[in-house]
């Protein structure tokens, strides 16, 4: 072959190389087999990176060679960042900083809100504790948003994208989250806030301050009401209504305290004749399901006492929803002492949706009793199905207000100081979803839910466990031996042909 060939052909095997890159710059994509499509982006990304008219600077604080168990962090977020560049149009540039090169870039990193972790690695047989970046920087102007870890496994798409919707709004609408009756104040739901404060600025709004509530809020937050509200109250919540206002209502009628094993009926504010007047009647009675959480509890056994779980039905573990916006992507909600609610609509023009219910083993305690936490409990138990445990309830008045409720006023409670925890992601998915919804505002809902959270495992024959345990010791092997047994086979088959002269 000529010399002046091979060069062409050389050539033109880097033109195509060349132009291939640019191709695949512009036409980048990634085959995404997962179940929940976790590394395909969502519309509300794809709307939001396409909507963006101001630049937004990503800087990603990561420490060079890794461990193995992290360094794929980075590459997922590189390819997710390529991802939301192209799609941007420019919009949206970013670049990788080593903060372990220098002090300036740790200090920097540290400043802008990315501060280093302490890993274990293993080198040369030796533990050895490193410092290591895992963050993320975006900057709008003199704005800037940081996510100081990227989670392994974390949800890296809602991290990004909220922090990119945080930058891009100027002007948030207001929500209001009614106060002056006993309610708990907005430090109590941190989990909550820091998910609505993405679309929305919350505010507390005390109800009894004002001759009608403002046409401004896109929607209100009544959680944990505890004192006798006036009818005064009752009327402009129906003006509001009557207007196009939205309403996100979260009380029980009932009240339990595990620690006093107790169970009370809640005192009449006057919400539960006020919510029935929009067709939904409040239950008095403590649901309880077969399908529910554990709490872990001391036993005496001789001189020592041990810890154990033990499930209690009062604590409902829920994943029965109706296909709505509102429950999207959810996988289970925690709804300890709650009520149940029956549907008591004779206006036609109102339409009321459930959107929760109990499995199909649940029942009802009646109020006031007590709890034995040690009780064994039966099928017996457990005899109704699917009672409803929130709805929706819409077209109230000319504007065509809607409410969405729940039986349960404690669900997305944090708590203060040292009383604080964290509550089940799930309760807190659901409220933000419903605000998302009665705000007409639901771009987030696909994103915020995307994901495994709370998935239980099917119950598996222990014939399946065995043939699964041992499938996997024995097939691979099974699987080399065939493939050992088979080209054998084709090595002598084409020996033998060499022998009889046939060398085709």
């Amino acid at each position: 072959m000529k010399k002046s060939t091979i060069i062409t052909q050389l050539l033109i095997v880097i033109a195509i190389v060349v132009v291939a890159n640019l191709i695949s710059r512009n036409l980048y994509f990634r085959l995404d087999f997962t179940e929940d499509q976790r590394y395909t982006l969502s519309k509300a990304t794809k709307d939001i990176l396409t909507e963006l008219d101001n630049v937004i600077t990503v800087k990603a604080y990561f420490t060079e060679d890794l461990p193995s168990q992290l360094a794929f962090v980075k590459n997922d977020l590189r390819d997710q960042l390529i991802e939301y560049e192209n799609l941007s149009g420019g919009n949206l540039v970013f670049e990788f900083i080593n903060p372990n090169e220098s002090e300036e870039l740790k200090q920097e990193a540290v400043q802008n809100g990315v501060a280093p972790l302490s890993i274990n690695v293993v080198e040369n047989d030796q533990r050895q504790q490193i410092q290591a970046f895992l963050g993320v920087v975006l900057k709008s102007g003199e704005r800037s948003e940081a996510i100081p870890v990227v989670q392994p496994e974390g949800a890296l798409e809602y991290d990004l994208t909220t922090a990119i919707k945080k930058l891009s709004i100027l002007d948030k609408p207001k929500v209001g989250m009614i106060s002056g009756y006993g309610e708990p104040n907005l430090n109590a739901y941190p989990q909550l806030l820091q998910q609505l404060s993405v679309l929305y600025d919350v505010e507390s709004f005390n109800i009894a301050d004002t001759f009608s509530i403002p046409n401004y809020y896109r929607a209100l937050l009544w959680v944990g009401p505890k004192d006798t509200i006036p009818p005064i109250e009752f009327s402009k919540l129906d003006k509001y209504l009557d207007q196009g206002g939205k309403l996100f209502l979260s009380y029980s009628s009932v009240q339990g305290d595990l620690q006093q094993s107790s169970l009370q009926p809640a005192a009449d504010i006057g919400l539960k004749s006020w919510i029935s007047g929009k067709g939904l009647t409040y239950g008095n009675e403590f649901v309880i399901d077969q399908v529910c959480a554990a709490v872990t509890v001391q036993q005496r056994q001789g001189f020592f006492t041990i810890n154990s779980q033990v499930n209690v039905p009062f604590f409902p573990r829920l994943s029965n929803f109706e296909d709505h916006p509102v429950t999207e992507g959810l996988e289970a909600i925690l709804l300890p002492f709650a009520n149940a609610f029956t549907i008591n609509n004779a206006d036609t023009t109102i339409k009321i949706t459930p959107l929760i219910f109990t499995s199909e083993r649940s029942g009802a305690v009646p109020a006031p009793g007590f709890i034995d936490i040690r009780k064994q409990w039966t099928e017996r138990d457990f005899p109704v199905q699917e009672q409803i445990l929130a709805s929706s309830i819409e077209n109230l008045g000319p504007g065509n207000g809607a409410i969405v409720v729940i039986g349960n006023g404690d669900f997305v409670l944090n708590g203060e100081g040292q009383q604080a925890q964290a509550v089940n992601q799930d309760n807190v998915n659901f409220a933000s979803n419903a605000v998302d919804w009665l705000a007409d505002d639901t771009g987030l809902i696909e994103l915020r839910t995307k994901g495994i959270t709370a998935r239980q495992l099917d119950k598996i024959e222990d014939s399946t466990k065995n043939l699964l345990k041992y499938g996997n010791v024995f097939a691979p092997i099974l699987l080399i031996l065939v493939y050992a047994f088979i080209r054998r086979q084709v090595r002598r088959a084409r020996k033998q042909r060499w022998r009889e002269g046939n060398f085709a």
